[in-house]
């Protein structure tokens, strides 16, 4: 007579085996779904994510990347070249393409792009006929964030409603969606970034290179650090200092400001993680530090 052993599955096995789910529901369920791409280190998990739940076939929707124009070279030179790794398509779309049409209107010339990102992913949802956006968002990082379902609804405007969502009880997820609407898939939603970066380490993937510690000259401003490059640039009694930092999540160069941190490694990062008390947003987004950025305004405007 034979045993059978119970496997004993640890917490990323969970989450991993949630996120393969997910993604294989939005498969099924979406007609034209697209895997948002950033080159960043969650959308770099959604990619092993990914394999893991279509290989050996071909990805069942293309990648995309909505780039403000202004995002760091090391993460889009990391994006062209691990979507050319995998041999998947990506497509990406700019706000300055927006910004060429008229629907992308800046206040002035400093103004930063990040916000008007809704505005540029709207219109290539729209473009390509995309019934599902698939993101690596995470309910940990921010509070309107937490908010969301893993099958987040969008109406036909790209609006979403914290207060009328569909239930997800017992883990059925509800993708579908009329035309003109659309779905946002959360497949890591429940992850952390601590999980992130413990994934990160049994997978062996690789990152662009300003996840880990380096030096790079900045400005210390309302308790960030704000890049200085020929975006920008130190201002008059700006005192700028050459800091060891590291990026803990990176976007638009105007509004991502990196950490002060010797962590140089996917080990000394997951020390440094484990026991950090402030989120990655809250110590490095610059655009969630006014009332006028809210992230939860942005995504009710299609933001996501």
């Amino acid at each position: 007579m034979s045993t059978l052993t119970k496997q004993t599955l640890s917490h990323l096995d969970w989450l991993e085996a949630e996120a393969i789910h997910i993604l294989r529901e939005v498969a099924g369920q979406c007609a034209n779904p697209v895997l948002l791409f950033s080159g960043g280190k969650d959308s770099i998990c959604l990619l092993r994510l990914a394999e893991k739940a279509f290989r050996p076939g071909r990805f069942p929707f293309p990648l995309m990347h909505i780039d403000t124009g202004h995002n760091y070279k090391e993460v889009t030179d990391f994006r062209d070249k691990r979507a050319a790794e995998l041999g998947e398509r990506l497509i990406v779309r700019s706000v300055e393409d927006s910004m060429a049409r008229g629907t992308v209107v800046l206040k002035h010339a400093g103004e930063s792009r990040n916000k008007h990102q809704s505005v540029t992913l709207l219109e290539a949802i729209e473009e390509f006929g995309f019934d599902a956006c698939i993101g690596g968002a995470r309910r940990d990082e921010e509070k309107a964030r937490a908010k969301e379902r893993i099958m987040s609804f969008r109406d036909e405007f790209g609006q979403w409603d914290p207060k009328n969502q569909r239930p997800e009880l017992w883990n059925l997820y509800n993708a579908r969606s009329h035309k003109g609407e659309n779905i946002r898939a959360f497949p890591i939603s429940n992850w952390t970034e601590l999980d992130v970066w413990q994934y990160i380490q049994r997978e062996q993937l690789e990152l662009p290179s300003i996840y880990f510690a380096h030096v790079r000259p900045v400005v210390r401003k309302s308790g960030l650090l704000q890049p200085v490059t020929e975006l920008t640039p130190a201002k008059d009694g700006d005192v700028v200092e050459d800091v060891l930092v590291r990026f803990r999540t990176v976007g638009d160069i105007t509004c991502t400001a990196p950490v002060e941190s010797d962590a140089d490694t996917v080990e000394k990062i997951l020390a440094e993680t484990a026991t950090t008390t402030i989120t990655e947003r809250g110590a490095t987004r610059m655009d969630d530090q006014t009332s006028e950025a809210s992230m939860e305004q942005r995504k009710k405007e299609g933001y996501f």
